[in-house]
């Protein structure tokens, strides 16, 4: 199943790609020439969360903005299980039909794990990390495991898939004020109908399901990227990926970081703070 949604060109104004995967057809965006950086997208959003991103940089960097497989504008295939590793699978795929090489990668809530999970076996080719309100490890905070309990449960999962609550709680409910009308329904109409939600559902119940991955990943990730130069941009007033649970963890995995921090940004750093987020990589990243 493909999404039946165009976007506004004046909101989205890039040229949507295709990729062929095996497992389903995979939409990105591929703006701009210069110095390669691939933006991995979290839960509940797409690609439209880095448009301000990708206009603000496309001049300098080359731009690559890829919707998962059930997100977005790529397809919902019926034999996709969504999760973690089989994101983290396509994801790899889709860096070597671009032949990606010397290149950045950006992060993001579970664009963090989902990124790197790619970029791990393809160290050699990786040039940097940016990451921002992300994690690569088991969640350990009390608050973030309860969660990860409830939102697997059957009533939470049926608001997730029948009333579009990671969209219009979590999302929505912190960006409501700062978006346009039509900005919220480009989130909204990406994800029309329960089956259309299928991968938010199975999403969600991965911050339990996903800890053994996301264990793999904590100690691969220092062992291959550990000398990676690396950006942290950071939204500081996050409830989800605290800066004091995270931020001190990051600092002790990478050797050469830097930390921009973002201090009235909340989860969804690319909506509240683009300008910022874009100029950061510019002088990390000539």
């Amino acid at each position: 199943m493909l999404i039946d949604f165009v976007p506004d060109q004046n909101l989205y104004p890039f040229e949507s790609r295709w990729f062929d995967s095996p497992a389903g057809r995979v939409h990105y965006i591929d703006e701009g020439s210069g110095p390669t950086i691939l933006f991995c997208h979290g839960v509940p959003t797409w690609s439209f969360l880095y448009r301000h991103i990708v206009a603000e940089l496309r001049d300098r960097y080359r731009c690559i903005a890829v919707d998962y497989l059930g997100f977005g504008l790529s397809e919902r295939p019926a034999d996709f299980g969504y999760t973690v590793a089989e994101h983290i699978d396509v994801l790899g795929q889709l860096i070597d039909h671009l032949r990606l090489d010397d290149f950045l990668l950006m992060g993001h809530d579970w664009g963090g794990p989902v990124g790197l999970g790619a970029v791990t076996p393809r160290a050699d080719r990786l040039r940097g990390i940016v990451l921002g309100n992300t994690l690569f490890w088991p969640p350990e905070p009390l608050a973030n495991r309860t969660f990860g309990r409830v939102i697997r449960t059957r009533p939470m999962q049926r608001r997730i898939l029948e009333q579009g609550f990671l969209i219009e709680k979590f999302l929505l409910g912190e960006l409501g004020r700062t978006l346009t009308p039509a900005e919220a329904d480009h989130y909204r109409l990406v994800q029309p109908t329960p089956d259309a939600r299928r991968g938010l559902g199975v999403m969600a119940k991965q911050i339990v399901d996903a800890r053994p991955l996301l264990d793999q990943l904590s100690r691969d990730v220092p062992a291959q990227l550990g000398d990676k130069p690396t950006l942290l941009v950071w939204g500081m007033k996050d409830l989800v990926y605290r800066p004091k649970a995270h931020i001190p963890r990051m600092l002790s995995t990478f050797t050469d970081v830097e930390v921009v921090e973002l201090p009235q940004a909340r989860q969804f750093i690319q909506e509240h703070s683009p300008e910022a987020i874009a100029t950061a990589i510019t002088k990390r990243f000539p």
